[in-house]
């Protein structure tokens, strides 16, 4: 069980934690499927399945985040058509991309007052852990109005194990003592359990393919389904 007397430091990852961003990455993919298609030949694998295989073979590359996802598209586009592509259809699909920079960062529902709730404790330590392009969750975190109740902001390309102890040591914290909370268990939830820190686990109705893995139980997990059950625990 965690213990949630001894929690200073509350990290939260952004996308799809704090706002809604698979389902605006899902919207641009259903569309670029729709340009891709004419260029199906017999016995081609589906667009979205070769757009996987081409962000897979990018990741240690590009990383993560809309420019690294709108340079696999264009990829992707050239592969797919056999180079038949024309300037107008990438220009479409470059547009498609450039909308990803644009997301309003809206908060999820009770996402607002609890962060708020957390903040006017003054008991904790507030950061947004998350991983991508700096300048686009900076962005997205600005218009998301939720800026002024953290503490710190923390970009990485990618979160390991690493990065987590680095996080308790910029705040001079022990592992033990910081709770990290998050929709993807592959990313917030698996990497704080190894280390043996605690995490709490919010799903999302939409989950990129790269962030599937198993999930199972542990004695630092805790599971909850609305946003407002955090300020519960930790009050």
């Amino acid at each position: 069980m965690i213990d949630f007397r001894y929690i200073k430091l509350v990290a939260f990852d952004a996308d799809d934690t704090l706002w809604d961003c698979q389902n605006h990455f899902d919207k641009v993919e259903k569309e670029y499927v729709g340009i891709l298609e004419p260029y199906r030949s017999e016995g081609q694998s589906a667009p979205c399945e070769a757009l996987f295989d081409v962000e897979t073979r990018n990741m240690s590359l590009l990383g993560y985040g809309c420019k690294a996802f709108t340079i696999s598209l264009m990829e992707n586009a050239i592969e797919y058509s056999h180079h038949r592509i024309s300037a107008s259809e990438m220009a479409g699909i470059i547009e498609l991309g450039k909308t990803l920079l644009e997301l309003p960062g809206t908060p999820l529902e009770e996402v607002e007052d609890t962060i708020k709730g957390l903040h006017d404790l003054r008991r904790y330590r507030l950061a947004v852990f998350t991983k991508g392009e700096i300048l686009d969750q900076e962005n997205k975190l600005r218009r998301s109005g939720l800026l002024p109740y953290f503490d710190d902001v923390v970009v990485v390309s990618d979160k390991t194990p690493e990065s987590y102890q680095k996080l308790c040591v910029r705040h001079g914290v022990e592992l033990e003592e910081m709770l990290m909370v998050g929709n993807s268990f592959k990313s917030d939830i698996a990497p704080v359990l190894e280390l043996g820190g605690n995490a709490m686990y919010i799903p999302f109705d939409a989950v990129w393919q790269h962030e599937v893995v198993d999930e199972y139980e542990h004695s630092k997990l805790c599971r909850i389904h609305r946003f407002s059950e955090i300020l519960a625990y930790l009050r």
